[in-house]
């Protein structure tokens, strides 16, 4: 979404906007909601968060506390990939 690179989805970790309105990372890519795809890497990861275009995408907003806990859960989440 953010680098519009083109890969598989199993290669993209997907965000999820659920009934709730909540935006949550949805590692399995199961979770029921509208999502959007981000490439595993620290800058896409930062691009999508700082402006609009993730809510964009996701048809919602994201309040500041929501920004930072997936800045937060985004950093663990791609350490983890890296190292496995």
């Amino acid at each position: 979404m953010a680098c519009r690179r083109v890969k598989a989805k199993r290669e993209l970790v997907r965000l999820v906007r659920t009934r709730g309105g909540n935006i949550e990372i949805d590692v399995a890519g199961k979770k029921e909601g509208r999502g959007a795809y981000i490439c595993p890497e620290l800058e896409c990861w930062e691009r999508a968060l700082k402006g609009k275009q993730l809510e964009h995408t996701l048809r919602s907003n994201l309040t500041q506390d929501n920004r930072e806990q997936l800045i937060r859960s985004g950093k663990d989440l791609l350490k983890e990939l890296a190292s496995g």
